[in-house]
């Protein structure tokens, strides 16, 4: 094996440089992809990718033809050298190559400073260096673009044919994190890699299979176009596929591949990056062209997209989209951009493809939601009493209520509770539209037929009672789930954020707080007047004060401080205050006679209360003159809790409806 001696000079501006070589890419799995591409077009069998990450070096190895010294000077030095004019069509091993504008081995500068070169052809080995300083350093002083790479000494060049890239100084920025993940996004980047196709690629001497792209196994609906048997066999979990291959050919554009859903859209999030960046954004059109990722994502071109896209993955070939082998076949515009990294959208055929794929995600959407709401049906009707209450309607209300619960699992909530909570409020908003039918049918009813509208009042109040058993359910659980998870030194905060919103924790009987923003702006301004008029003392023991209209009466709540200890007198000062004032609003409204009932929040109580018969005489001198009552912190969850807890015990029975509503919540979906 002799050495070449022959000068290796690389002519470059800095422009060329800067733009082309170190920033051309971003990340290094894109870098490996142009390696890689070389190696496939100088007919290599494998190529082999070692990370040292001791050394801080990356080294690519292939086992193709390799270089003369004439081939490093013509063509790998010559940056911009237009392979398919100078050695057109096919290779040796009829491949179509994938090189085409001859600036791929500038971007091996993004990810490294220093990069060592060893190549063998017909027993002629070379080794040379291109240091990227050295480069921008001479071109600045001479001018001329010329840099001449420093030769080093072939002793080491231990194959008989093929390259070696040996990547130095990386940059840290470029780092990657695992082999794992370095293979997975290499393996995304090609779609022939593997023994089936006389191209190996290995990374730490692991080889890259088609199941190192991390996906198939997550696909659920599969639409292919052409052969695709080979990726539909690495998908294990299928339930539906179809072939569309008729549906999507075009005389003058060639298109293969598959689209598909998965189940969740957390599938589509890949956590495992080859580097600093996160992992690749799996929710995409992918698009290949002979064999090599063209575009990484298509279908962000489709701006008008529903739920379904959100689950969208694929994968397509078109190599319609090169058509040029040399100058003695068709000459073809270039629809690839100067990166390399996506398609030119102005493109005659890249616009063809467009309206293609845009026709196929219809009939997708389409689809995608008839089989999600196939499915949603199925996940309701597993829970036995859903069934049952299914069984039990009318034909017509059956097919409407089959029909609502499919498209529930059309809306993107993934969390099994959230799912449950679904199907529990379409039954409940079922069941009451079939009493809003109802009663527009008693107007067909004669007044002669009470049993027919006995029996539709009889339905509204199981409807009715149904929800009430509800809410009450919920709000014992609230209160539960209040008390056993804050913290008891954060409990009157939570109370407090909580309290305003929600004044069924004081009283059952307040549903609803009542559309009262005037009300709340002259109140609040009433506050304003009467702070005034309180002592230093008295704003200081005051945490805050709301005003809420309610079940036809005005309600004034003021929280004290929980650690403040507050007597009688002090609150009866204070209400007299709030009681003037509001009765002066009131007055002013002509409406003097509505109630207004005064909660004041305690955290202790009023020091009195401990003297003989003086914790009577307070509250029934609030009761009394003031329609004021105490409330402590510490009671309030309690006393809220035993109040609803008292409903549903003093309830004789529970609906049909309300089993049904129970199931429901009861129920534990196996995994899928």
């Amino acid at each position: 094996m002799s050495g070449a001696q022959r000068d290796f000079p690389l002519t470059i501006s800095l422009n060329v440089l800067e733009h082309l070589g170190i920033n051309l890419y971003s990340n290094v799995p894109a870098v490996l992809s142009e390696t890689v591409a070389n190696a496939w077009d100088a007919d290599a069998s494998e190529v082999r990718v070692n990370w040292n990450k001791d050394a801080g070096t990356i080294v690519i190895q292939d086992d193709g033809i390799g270089m003369t010294p004439d081939d490093i000077v013509d063509r790998f030095l010559n940056v911009g050298y237009r392979r398919r004019d100078k050695q057109p069509g096919m290779t040796k091993k009829d491949r179509r190559p994938m090189g085409r504008k001859g600036i791929g081995k500038l971007s091996l500068f993004s990810v490294a400073d220093v990069v060592d070169v060893e190549t063998i052809k017909g027993g002629t080995a070379s080794a040379f260096r291109l240091d990227a300083a050295k480069i921008r350093k001479e071109i600045q002083r001479a001018g001329s673009g010329t840099y001449h790479a420093e030769h080093l000494p072939v002793d080491n060049t231990d194959f008989l044919v093929g390259t070696r890239l040996t990547l130095r100084k990386l940059r840290r920025r470029q780092s990657i994190r695992t082999s794992a993940g370095l293979k997975k996004r290499v393996a995304r980047r090609f779609s022939i890699i593997g023994a089936k196709q006389g191209f190996r690629v290995f990374v730490d001497d692991d080889e890259i299979m088609p199941a190192d792209r991390d996906y198939y196994d997550k696909i659920r609906y599969m639409w292919t176009y052409g052969d695709q048997e080979d990726v539909r066999a690495q998908c294990k979990n299928i339930e539906n596929h179809e072939c569309r291959t008729r549906n999507i050919a075009h005389d003058e554009l060639k298109v293969t591949g598959w689209l598909a859903t998965v189940r969740k859209v957390r599938d589509l999030e890949d956590q495992d990056g080859a580097d600093d960046r996160p992992g690749d954004n799996l929710n995409r059109i992918a698009i290949f062209v002979r064999g090599k990722l063209a575009q990484e994502d298509m279908l962000t071109d489709f701006p008008e997209r529903g739920v379904y896209a959100s689950y969208l993955i694929g994968e397509l070939r078109v190599d319609d989209l090169d058509q040029y082998d040399g100058p003695k076949t068709r000459q073809d515009e270039d629809a690839a951009t100067s990166s390399r990294q996506r398609i030119v959208e102005d493109d005659p055929r890249y616009r063809q493809l467009h309206q293609l794929v845009e026709k196929e995600l219809k009939h997708i959407q389409a689809r995608w939601r008839e089989l999600r709401s196939r499915e949603g049906l199925e996940k309701a009707v597993n829970i036995p009493e859903v069934k049952r209450w299914l069984e039990k309607l009318p034909p017509q209300p059956k097919r409407k209520a089959r029909h609502w619960l499919g498209r529930l699992n059309q809306i993107r909530i993934e969390d099994v509770d959230e799912q449950k909570n679904l199907i529990k409020h379409a039954v409940l908003a079922f069941e009451f539209y079939r009493a809003n039918e109802d009663l527009r049918r008693l107007e067909l009813v004669s007044d002669g037929d009470l049993e027919a509208t006995l029996a539709v009042f009889r339905n509204l109040d199981v409807v009715e009672n149904s929800l009430y058993g509800q809410i009450a359910r919920q709000r014992l659980e609230i209160i539960d789930t209040m008390r056993r998870k804050v913290d008891k030194n954060a409990l009157e905060r939570v109370v407090q954020e909580y309290l305003f919103d929600h004044l069924w924790l004081l009283d059952p009987s307040w549903e609803r707080v009542e559309g009262t923003e005037f009300m709340e702006r002259r109140v609040s301004k009433l506050f304003e007047d009467v702070d005034a008029k309180l002592t230093k003392e008295e704003r200081f023991a005051r945490l805050d004060i709301r005003y809420r209209k309610t079940a036809g009466q005005h309600v004034i709540i003021e929280l004290k401080r929980p650690e403040r200890i507050v007597v009688t007198a002090q609150l009866v000062n204070q209400l007299e205050k709030y009681k003037a004032a509001m009765s002066k609003l009131l007055a002013a409204q002509e409406r003097v006679h509505e109630p207004v009932e005064f909660v004041v929040l305690l955290g202790k109580e009023p020091p009195e209360w401990s003297n003989v018969g003086g914790k009577g005489r307070s509250i029934d001198l609030l009761r009394r003159i003031y329609n004021a009552r105490i409330v402590f912190y510490d009671k309030l969850l309690n006393d809220a809790y035993e109040a609803y807890a008292d409903y549903t015990k003093q309830r004789q029975h529970t609906t049909y409806l309300e089993g049904v509503i129970g199931a429901i919540e009861d129920y534990a979906p196996s995994e899928s």
